[in-house]
């Protein structure tokens, strides 16, 4: 299978892996096709389990890679893991404040980002696609680092991290597209609405993988950024949306555990 791939160029793999990415979260809409609602504590569980993935990948599949990488390339590791980190948390931070966005379960009168007349709907996708965002470039970033051959960096450990993308987009798409049925909105435009919170992930990963190909000198940056993105995320929306019903917090800590094995395992085993 990796020899298979290996023939395609990273931006070519990027598009690829981000394309399958988007298609589970397009699965994970669909669920709205079949049930208007899921039990809340599995749609915690999700979640939970959508952020022991994030935080797993963060680590495993860019944050060592990028320490290592830096120190291959005679930078000060610390200093490159440091500044790539919160440069990638400082971006999420910037991107929380301006875009729109309503996060689920909360009145849209608690809507963040600039104050627009958008509709509930509307505001439940960007929330997502604001997800998806870093999601998308660390898959970009690591397929694009693939290309520097280092031992750092490794095909096997790009896939692994699309795949567990893949799997935690799953609930993020189901999240947007039961609200909104729930709400009274039909089947095909509630599918429809949550699947699109997923398309930005093809174009980030794109911009990623072309990004780090033509600048190499700054790849373990790029690659600890991505780590600090994705960790703004879990820790900002994932962990507290998880966690809100207090009677199932146990056993979305669990599933967030869960999360992280798989993805370490993931990692490690085709890495």
């Amino acid at each position: 299978m990796i020899d298979f791939i290996q023939q395609y160029s990273p931006v070519t793999q990027a598009l690829v892996a981000t394309m399958f990415t988007w298609g589970v979260t397009a699965a994970g809409a669909a669920l709205v096709i079949f049930t208007k609602t899921v039990k809340p504590k599995l749609m915690d569980s999700m979640l939970g389990f959508a952020a022991g993935v994030m935080i797993a990948a963060s680590f495993w599949s860019l944050l060592a890679p990028g320490i290592e990488m830096a120190e291959q390339m005679g930078h000060i590791p610390w200093l490159t893991a440091a500044i790539g980190f919160m440069g990638g948390g400082l971006f999420m931070r910037l991107a929380d404040r301006l875009l729109p966005h309503l996060h689920l379960g909360l009145p849209i009168g608690q809507s963040e980002g600039i104050k627009t007349s958008w509709q509930r709907s509307t505001l439940l996708v960007l929330a997502i696609t604001l997800h998806n965002i870093p999601e998308g470039l660390a898959v970009g970033v690591a397929f694009g680092a693939v290309a520097a051959q280092s031992s750092s960096a490794t095909l096997g450990g790009a896939i692994a991290l699309a795949i567990g993308i893949g799997l935690q987009n799953f609930p993020e798409g189901a999240a947007v597209s039961l609200p909104l049925r729930r709400e009274g909105m039909g089947r095909t435009k509630s599918f429809l609405m949550g699947q699109a919170s997923g398309l930005v992930e093809p174009i980030a990963g794109v911009l990623g993988a072309v990004f780090v190909l033509h600048m190499q000198n700054i790849l373990p940056y790029a690659l600890c950024f991505a780590a600090g993105a994705m960790i703004f995320v879990v820790v900002e929306e994932l962990v507290p949306e998880s966690q809100r019903n207090e009677a199932n917090i146990d056993i979305v800590t669990m599933a967030t555990m869960a999360g992280f094995t798989v993805m370490m395992i993931l990692d490690v085993a085709l890495g």
